[in-house]
């Protein structure tokens, strides 16, 4: 089973919260929501299968832990995601352009008072 087809499904995705905290039994997850307990059952054997959570036998009952290092998967493509340029955000900082923006300013001041450098623009009375 993928872990991304495992994580579709919101009540299993309850199931993996409330094992955050720690160990559960199957009667303890299933008491939280409003499915049968056999349902609770068959959404942990997909999480089981997927390898995002472990079963420990204890006696008759039994366990659910959480298997955080099989989120990995999950993780990297959200972190990918998050790193990558959103459509339209400039590939760089602002501060280059705050850069950019002192640098026109300078070189038009030394422009306007740098006599050679001046262009004549021609005014109603020239023209």
């Amino acid at each position: 089973m993928d872990v991304f087809a495992a994580l579709a499904d919101p009540v299993r995705r309850e199931l993996l919260r409330a094992l955050t905290t720690g160990p559960s039994r199957v009667v303890d997850l299933s008491a939280a929501h409003p499915i049968s307990r056999p349902a609770v059952s068959r959404h942990l054997r997909v999480l089981a299968e997927a390898g995002l959570v472990t079963a420990d036998d204890r006696g008759r009952e039994r366990h659910y832990r959480l298997r955080p290092d099989a989120l990995a998967p999950v993780a990297g493509l959200v972190a990918e995601l998050v790193s990558e340029p959103q459509s339209g955000a400039a590939p760089f900082a602002a501060s280059v352009l705050d850069g950019l923006d002192l640098e026109v300013r300078r070189t038009g001041r030394e422009r306007r008072s740098d006599p050679a450098t001046r262009t004549s623009v021609p005014t109603e009375e020239t023209a």
